[in-house]
């Protein structure tokens, strides 16, 4: 597959991050599939204790400066920007001072889950989305990893439906069986609903633990790649009920032979 724009929405990358199955992933992915000839752009979380100096980030002014609206309150969005080494690939960083300053993803120095993750992901997600439409750049693919990214679906399907960006792009999710302890803030439904989005798929938000936000965020993707080989029943069964595209595990070492075969054309027309 070339000349495809494709979008990279992560929780993490490294080497910005600590080594996961999730940041080892996206790096083979987006070099591989740049150096099949395709348009990369990569977006995730300006998590504290990311190291600025070292990596070398600096303010995209032309796309900061402006504020989301978050459970009724305005929020300024930041935009830093890095380039991975040894690839001529560029990193945007959605920051805010009250939501990633912190030197922690999701959970205080006791282990307890940041009270405000929701508003967190939602900040994310539409930052990430606006960001690119002041970019001006239509993605053909967004491609998410991670849970703070699993609102994506969900907006661009509802709130961004119409909009000329994101008309004819599909949302391929890759997920993991790597649940939070604990849950969401309950209040995420209203929050959502501020933005107009009455889907009823949001009454899965009536308990918002990472498997419910999961399946809301499979939902409305266009297809689901598993990023570990075993789930609970509850997922698969999911899958099985919605008749979602479900492609085949590939571990991080073999990524390259797993985009070859997905990006064939008989997979593409699946999602098309």
């Amino acid at each position: 597959m070339t000349g495809k724009r494709i979008l990279y929405v992560s929780s993490d990358l490294s080497p910005f991050s600590s080594e996961t199955s999730i940041s080892l992933s996206v790096l083979k992915a987006t070099k591989f599939m740049q150096s099949m000839g395709n348009d990369i752009r990569i977006f995730m979380p300006r998590f504290g204790m990311i190291n600025e100096r070292r990596h070398q980030l600096h303010e995209v002014i032309r796309l900061s400066g402006m504020n989301l609206m978050i459970n009724d309150v305005d929020h300024p969005l930041l935009i830093k920007v890095a380039s991975i080494p040894d690839a001529r690939l560029q990193v945007y960083f959605i920051d805010n001072e009250d939501y990633f300053k912190r030197k922690a993803m999701y959970e205080d120095e006791n282990g307890i889950f940041f009270p405000d993750n929701d508003e967190r992901a939602l900040f994310f997600t539409k930052g990430v989305l606006e960001s690119v439409k002041k970019l001006n750049w239509s993605p053909d693919i967004i491609h998410i990893y991670g849970w703070i990214s699993s609102f994506i679906p969900l907006y661009i399907k509802n709130f961004y439906k119409k909009n000329p960006i994101y008309r004819n792009t599909k949302i391929i999710s890759s997920i993991y069986n790597t649940p939070f302890k604990g849950s969401l803030n309950k209040d995420i439904i209203k929050k959502i609903k501020i933005d107009g989005i009455k889907s009823r798929k949001l009454k899965l938000l009536e308990n918002p633990n990472y498997f419910n936000i999961i399946k809301l965020c499979m939902y409305f993707s266009d297809a689901i790649i598993k990023g570990d080989l075993s789930f609970p029943k509850e997922i698969d069964d999911y899958l099985e009920k919605n008749k979602l595209l479900v492609l085949k595990y590939y571990p991080v070492e073999k990524i390259e032979t797993f985009y070859q075969q997905f990006y064939k054309k008989t997979v593409l027309e699946k999602i098309n």
